[in-house]
């Protein structure tokens, strides 16, 4: 951008090269400050003049280097003239690989002492602040613009956006806030970049409740931006507002605005905070059948436990054995068990908890516990019995497995069964 705007301002000048030759200068005065008066008219020197001529045909001619070389001969001996020479040549310097930091130095000496016409002095103000930010030179930057500003009484959006963006490369966020809201107000139409200054420096200072007031305008100002909806969404998070964090991404799905896997896992845990976790499960497995989430052990044990929390049993146990065939853990197969016992699918039950055992599962008796009961619901009098003293060696259990134990007797006892 900064060579964009040097390029034009350097079209311009070759404009006036023909009059420099008859050591003429033309003064167009840019400034609107009030009680402005134009400085007086000054004139280049013959032998400068022919020379900057020269330097102009040689760039007309695509030879920059040879410009250069031309101007950097001159030997000025009047402001004007070495004022004049400097500004080309830091023009021309700007277009040339590695030549940044050269061009700022000569670009300043152009306006060190105010002697150019008004227009070129405001115009190298302005590519000084350019050519700082991009040098890096952010608090320079800063001061140039102001300089910039100050002398053409003119100020736009652009402007105080660059001066946001150095302070905030400065990591000064507080500062930011100012020249952000001075370019939304001069702004002829929504732009985008001071609301996100704005944003930046709200988070960087952890004032989540004011950038979640500018990225909320941003999805008024930019409807049809999913990044706006999702962060505001994510800002509703940040401030624990989940009914109007589930809401306003739940808008941005229907739009079709989240198609990263991230996203929709936002948003199927928004659904489990809200208390609708089976539309969360049904989104999981949509994309999971999609093949947005891969269909490995750690994506199935979580769609197991979503459909768990929503209390859809059968379908929490499918997706327990299914996590369990690609990696057998016997975690597994215990809430696969677990599982099928509140469904009560007791055959079912008992077999994921018997492959529990069989594959190792750190807490026995807790696997005991609930084979008891699944083999007493399904009637099996003699494996309940037995699964009950095996989990009543374990004292946190002991108190109630003895107490099935003479509920099962009982039981069995009524059925002619003698334990």
């Amino acid at each position: 951008m900064i060579k964009q705007f040097n390029k034009l301002l350097l079209t311009c000048s070759m404009l006036t090269a023909g009059v420099w030759s008859s050591s003429a200068f033309a003064v167009e005065p840019p400034v609107l400050c009030p009680g402005y008066v134009p400085a007086k008219t000054q004139l280049i020197g013959q032998s400068a003049g022919k020379k900057l001529t020269a330097a102009f045909e040689a760039y007309n001619q695509d030879n920059t280097p040879e410009a250069i070389r031309i101007l950097k001969d001159i030997e000025a001996k009047e402001p004007f003239d070495q004022a004049t020479v400097n500004k080309f040549l830091g023009q021309l310097l700007i277009s040339e690989d590695d030549k940044e930091e050269e061009a700022l130095k000569t670009l300043i000496a152009s306006v060190d002492t105010k002697v150019l016409n008004d227009k070129d002095h405001a115009d190298v103000l302005y590519l000084a602040a350019q050519l700082s930010l991009q040098l890096e030179k952010f608090e320079d930057s800063i001061a140039w613009y102001e300089k910039w500003m100050k002398f053409t009484c003119k100020e736009d959006s652009e402007t105080y956006t660059r001066i946001g963006q150095a302070y905030t490369q400065m990591k000064q966020f507080a500062k930011v806030i100012e020249p952000a809201d001075k370019a939304i107000a001069l702004l002829e139409e929504p732009k985008k970049d001071p609301y996100v200054l704005k944003v930046s420096s709200y988070m960087e200072q952890k004032q989540f409740k004011n950038a979640l007031d500018v990225a909320k305008t941003l999805v008024v100002l930019f409807p049809d931006d999913k990044q706006w909806w999702i962060m505001t969404g994510q800002f509703y998070m940040m401030l624990e507002d989940y009914t109007n964090a589930l809401a306003t991404l739940s808008a941005a799905y229907r739009q079709g605005f989240l198609t990263k896997k991230s996203d929709i896992k936002l948003l199927i845990q928004l659904y489990s905070a809200q208390d609708a976790p089976i539309q969360g499960a049904r989104l999981y497995k949509k994309y999971l059948e999609e093949g947005l989430f891969e269909e490995n052990e750690q994506e199935l044990a979580s769609l197991a436990r979503t459909y768990h929390q929503a209390k859809e049993y059968k379908s929490a146990a499918q997706y327990y054995a299914k996590a369990a065939a690609k990696e057998p853990k016997p975690d597994y197969f215990q809430k696969q068990g677990e599982l099928l016992l509140n469904a009560e699918d007791y055959k079912g039950s008992i077999a994921a908890l018997n492959k529990a055992l069989e594959a190792g599962i750190d807490s026995p008796t807790k696997v005991h516990f609930t084979l008891m009961q699944a083999n007493f619901y399904a009637e099996n009098f003699t494996k309940a019995y037995e699964h009950a003293k095996e989990s009543s060696t374990d004292s946190s259990l002991r108190r109630n497995a003895r107490a099935w134990m003479s509920h099962i007797k009982t039981k069995a006892k009524n059925r002619g069964i003698n334990l």
